[in-house]
């Protein structure tokens, strides 16, 4: 009798968000994987899901770009490729917000005076009525809608939902209602690709609401981290996640060792939370909270799916790169997206025994001799520079040096 031929293996990926940080680790993790599997093809899986800045790599992976070519677009991003995007576009003052937002301010003005006049509002309470006219987000992320639209658009690529190959879904939280929608699924799928990623990615507080068929949509990860169910509820033999936020264990020894290896190559040095203020403070906030939460989910997945392995991926709570970043910094971008491509190897090599486990059952290896070859990069060092060159950037190591002096002598004084 003749045995059941095998079918294919359904294979899925789930990407966080994390503002350009979370794509710059995706990226370099991604790179990490594509040549460190053997019989996995990342651009060819059956369903792609995608949180905030997950959901431009989820777009692109979807649209055939390669890991690669997502580094030569996101981190090197050389106008002359025709493919890059730059992180400082996020940059862009919500002008418009600004100006709708300002011309609330006269009429609520007279309402409020006139009010406090006749003894009928605090001062409180006149404040509060002035809320209308404080603008929803400080930077426009038009330009994700903008440029995506671009890179989709080109031969090969499509911007449409229903034209893509696999399934694509991108999410996002629609703000009146507070629940989550998937782009991409039946009766969301007519929205364009660039114009949902932009919803998904619009973190309340830094970018306006987006506004898509008269209603508004903020950042996908209100609701949850990385949405892998949907994938997980339409079958998937194998889930690979990728998280990139964790909380940073300042306190750990690993940090401080990799601090004391740090300040000798003239690296920032690790800081208590307290010490950065209130950006520091909220940020290990948000990240504990989106990974506990995460947590939860994973848990769960296991246990509602018990016939889908589920491999995650996330960098170590113990590691400051990823923590001390500038990710505007285009030399900084460079080094982030090497670390994290560095890291992922690592990880592979260290998991090897369960992870090989996992994989082989889908068809996939480890390539080991890949993955123990540590000559291996990602990034090309930077060509040799003009001396004019040269000389600007002594100066920003002598900048550099100079305030990690200063920064020094103040924590000294406390």
């Amino acid at each position: 009798m003749k045995a059941p031929q095998r079918t294919r293996p359904k294979i899925a990926m789930a990407l966080a968000g994390g503002g350009p940080l979370g794509a710059i680790y995706e990226i370099g993790a991604l790179c990490a994987l594509e040549e460190g599997l053997g019989g996995i093809d990342l651009n060819q899986l059956d369903h792609y899901v995608g949180v905030s800045a997950g959901g431009f790599i989820a777009a692109a992976l979807a649209n055939g770009m390669t890991p690669r070519q997502l580094c030569a677009s996101f981190i090197e991003n050389d106008p002359r490729s025709g493919d890059y995007f730059d992180p400082s576009w996020l940059m862009e003052p919500a002008y418009g917000e600004f100006l709708r937002r300002g011309l609330l301010v006269p009429g609520l003005m007279g309402a409020v005076g006139w009010d406090m006049l006749r003894g009928r509002a605090s001062l409180v309470q006149a404040l509060e009525r002035m809320a209308p006219a404080l603008p929803t987000g400080v930077f426009s992320n038009r330009q994700i809608d903008t440029q995506l639209a671009r890179l989709f658009s080109k031969p090969g690529r499509t911007n449409d939902f229903r034209q893509l190959a696999c399934k694509l879904t991108l999410v996002a939280t629609q703000l009146d209602s507070a629940q989550a929608v998937a782009f991409g699924s039946n009766g969301w799928d007519h929205v364009p690709i660039s114009k949902a990623v932009q919803a998904s990615s619009a973190l309340p507080g830094l970018f306006p609401p987006v506004v898509i068929d008269d209603q508004y949509y903020v950042d996908g990860a209100m609701k949850k981290t990385m949405h892998a169910s949907v994938a997980l509820e339409q079958g998937a033999d194998l889930l690979l996640c990728l998280n990139p936020l964790v909380p940073f264990d300042a306190s750990s020894p690993q940090a401080h060792a990799q601090d004391a290896a740090g300040a000798s190559r003239g690296s920032r040095p690790i800081p208590r939370m307290v010490d950065g203020g209130l950006p520091s403070v909220m940020s290990q906030t948000f990240r504990s909270m989106i990974h506990s939460r995460m947590e939860l989910g994973m848990k769960h997945y296991a246990h509602a799916y018990p016939h889908t392995d589920i491999v995650l991926l996330e960098p170590d709570h113990r590691d400051p790169e990823l923590y001390l970043a500038n990710t505007f910094s285009y030399a900084q971008r460079r080094q982030l997206a090497e670390h994290a491509y560095q890291q992922t190897r690592a990880l592979l090599r260290a998991q090897r025994a369960r992870l090989s486990e996992q994989l082989l059952r889908h068809g996939i290896t480890l390539n080991l001799p890949i993955l123990n070859d540590n000559t291996r990069q990602l990034i090309a060092p930077s060509p040799p520079t003009s001396r004019w060159g040269q000389a600007l950037g002594t100066l920003e190591g002598v900048m550099e040096d100079l305030s990690q002096v200063v920064h020094h002598k103040t924590m000294l004084r406390h």
